[in-house]
């Protein structure tokens, strides 16, 4: 079993639906998920919120937040992951989970961070949890190792 079929499958379990906000994943998370047969049993849906504003307006992160520290940062995962429920409602209702990706995948960084920085969060309706990492390797390595770990702690945060 995959981990994106664990993870699924923990959802399923659980009855809960989900949604995805990507940053630098630019979509391959959700393309992960998807990519598990009856995926739609639990996924809404997606949103890729490459750019800083976008997360503000679509997702709901704070912008003081945003202009403080900038989109790569832990609480702002956590927004994303939390706003992405909304974001991808049916019918008035929000996802149950939402898990969401943010760093910095190089070349080079924008704001002094080491390039490999990454956010990672997920929010369920009794928790949320979000984990750091700093990812070594060129852009794709560090995009991938984004979406393993972003699958990993879903599924683990979905368990519990």
């Amino acid at each position: 079993m995959t981990t994106a079929s664990g993870a699924l499958d923990a959802l399923v379990e659980r009855g809960w639906t989900l949604g995805v906000a990507e940053s630098l994943t630019g979509g391959a998370l959700a393309a992960e998920i998807v990519s598990v047969p009856g995926a739609s049993v639990a996924l809404l849906g997606a949103v890729v919120a490459y750019a800083t504003p976008v997360k503000r307006t679509l997702l709901g992160v704070d912008a003081d937040l945003l202009a403080a520290y900038g989109p790569v940062h832990p609480e702002v995962a956590r927004q994303m992951a939390d706003g992405v429920r909304r974001a991808v409602s049916v019918d008035g209702r929000a996802a149950d989970v939402g898990v969401s990706t943010t760093g910095i995948a190089g070349p080079a960084s924008p704001d002094g961070q080491p390039v490999g920085t990454v956010h990672i969060a997920v929010v369920t309706p009794t928790s949320a949890a979000s984990e750091s990492h700093i990812f070594p390797g060129d852009r794709a390595e560090i995009r991938a190792q984004t979406v393993d770990a972003a699958v990993v702690l879903l599924r683990r945060i979905v368990r519990e």
